[in-house]
């Protein structure tokens, strides 16, 4: 099943706002209803596959299958940009100027290589293309040549298992509901469950540093992978040989967070964990997000560490974000303070003594005890908040997330700067925004944090943002975070991301791509500067 052309997911899964949040939404925030609809999928004009007859023909070739090469306007469509507001807005208006020449399934890394060999023949670039998920115009290329969306669909196998190693092998086109039935049936798990879960694939998870909602419990994504295949237009990249390895710089790290632009991901091996039998999520109250942040460093820290770990501001706890599935159904709490969720994964014996011990940390830290009913309401509604933006959007408001990380002594002075400049910067434009944050991803030395924005659109809604991240940005980098998290850098956070490395870490980057892609076929502006 493709995902919405122009919003997120399953059509059948979309829903109106609550007359709770539409009357918040017009009271508080001043959003009216836009005048007119999203553009239709038959309506949207799009230009002619440029494509040479040569060109076509050496792509056709380098694919098996018969339909291996699309070039309808359909496919063209649903290929073009991701899944950032931004993106958003401009394919509900109709704006295809930058829809890729064509469409191209390979079906194994022998083929993958080959297109990439076309393409740097014929003077192509190539977007490689997972889930369609991505929020930082990582499927926007920067070029005027024409290039192809590289479609890893029909890379979705589970190849291995390993059960003495706890080792799994996959393909990078596996969507994560697919790769955990696959697991699953072998009594397994990934454990990697991020909120583009539904959507967003292996390969996706690996090329951008995926983090997942469980990753108290399982780390990221990077620290789960243990080897990975990688096609480049000068040929095969192998990389992981042991779990652990001192024979030199470990080149996983190179290609893992590379976004596509070194490398096209054929297939990762990653670590695997028995299937828990027990799940149990619970809810948390504490006073303020400082009160609450102290509570999560302590477990982070100290221990027991829960499977799930998260914590909302006083903002979106207000809102309802904390459980998605619920906004709108009461009405709004008097004194919310900050809801945190804790959830535990594992045998019984182990969740319950987990559970007990984390209890008693975070009874010590100020907390009150919710009950199950919070916990289980995040879970069932954990991947909805996508939805939530595009009913948003609907109702004529804006709505986008950012995301970055810090040290636990930096992290208050980051989350300030940052809420400071989102408002500020909103403000100033005539649309004062709501701006909600939550932690979702702790370690023993820092945390993440996730902003969520929600103002009136503007006239222009794109232009109205563009100074808006930009002030965002600029505030994360001068209180010491890191331009992203989870999302990954794309072309929308890359100049950013170049100030943070600095000139020289700019230049080994390009001098690596340099060798493995001296045509600039894939991805080009794509996470690394163009010289």
């Amino acid at each position: 099943m493709d995902m919405l052309w122009s919003g997120w997911g399953d059509p059948a899964k979309a829903a109106p706002l609550p007359d709770a949040v539409t009357g918040l939404l017009r009271d508080l925030l001043g959003v009216t209803p836009r005048e007119s609809g999203p553009a239709g999928l038959g309506d949207i004009e799009v230009p002619a596959p440029p494509l040479t007859d040569e060109a076509r023909a050496a792509l056709r070739a380098a694919v098996a299958a018969g339909d291996g090469l699309r070039e309808d306007a359909e496919s063209r469509i649903r290929h073009t940009r991701g899944k950032s507001t931004p993106d958003l807005l401009r394919i509900r208006a109709g704006e295809v100027e930058d829809v890729p020449a064509a469409v191209l399934l390979p079906a194994g890394h022998d083929e993958v290589l080959a297109v990439l060999r076309a393409c740097a023949a014929h003077g192509l670039a190539a977007v490689p293309f997972g889930g369609g998920t991505s929020v930082v115009g990582g499927l926007r290329p920067e070029t005027k040549r024409p290039f192809v969306a590289l479609d890893l669909r029909r890379l979705d196998r589970l190849l291995a298992v390993d059960e003495v190693s706890r080792t799994a092998t996959l393909q990078p086109g596996l969507r994560g509901p697919q790769c955990e039935e696959l697991l699953n049936a072998q009594g397994w798990t990934l454990g990697h469950f991020p909120q583009s879960f539904e959507w967003a694939s292996v390969g996706g998870f690996a090329a951008a540093r995926s983090s997942g909602q469980a990753s108290a419990g399982y780390g990221r994504f990077d620290e789960m992978v243990l080897a990975l295949t990688v096609a480049t237009p000068e040929g095969t990249l192998e990389t992981g040989r042991a779990p652990r390895s001192a024979a030199g710089p470990d080149l996983r790290q190179l290609v893992l967070g590379s976004e596509g632009a070194l490398g096209v991901i054929t297939s990762v091996t990653v670590r695997i964990r028995p299937l828990p039998r027990t799940r149990v999520y619970e809810g948390w109250r504490f006073a303020s997000f400082e009160e609450g942040a102290a509570a999560l460093r302590r477990l982070a820290q100290d221990g027991p560490r829960p499977t799930v770990l998260r914590l909302s501001d006083e903002t979106e706890t207000f809102v309802g974000l904390a459980q998605p599935d619920a906004i709108g159904s009461a009405g709004m709490p008097q004194d919310p303070g900050c809801t945190a969720v804790t959830g535990y994964e594992g045998t019984e014996e182990e969740t319950a003594a987990r559970r007990a011990a984390a209890r008693e940390v975070l009874l010590a830290c100020g907390g009150e005890y919710l009950g199950e009913e919070p916990g289980d309401r995040w879970e069932h509604g954990r991947y909805d908040a996508p939805y939530l933006r595009d009913a948003l959007l609907d109702a004529g408001a804006f709505a986008e997330t950012l995301e970055t990380a810090g040290f636990w002594s930096t992290l208050p002075e980051l989350y300030r700067s940052v809420r400071e400049a989102l408002t500020g910067a909103l403000t100033a434009a005539g649309t004062p925004p709501l701006v909600m944050c939550h932690i979702s991803h702790t370690y023993e030395n820092g945390a993440s944090l996730y902003f969520t924005v929600v103002s009136a659109q503007g006239e222009d809604p794109v232009a109205h943002w563009e100074p808006v991240k930009r002030a965002a940005n600029d505030a994360v980098l001068a209180a010491g975070g890191t331009i992203s998290h989870h999302h990954g850098v794309g072309t929308d956070h890359r100049d950013w991301y170049a100030r943070e490395i600095g000139p020289l870490g700019v230049r080994v980057l390009q001098a690596v791509k340099a060798e493995v892609d001296p045509a600039g076929v894939l991805s080009p502006g794509v996470l690394i500067p163009v010289r």
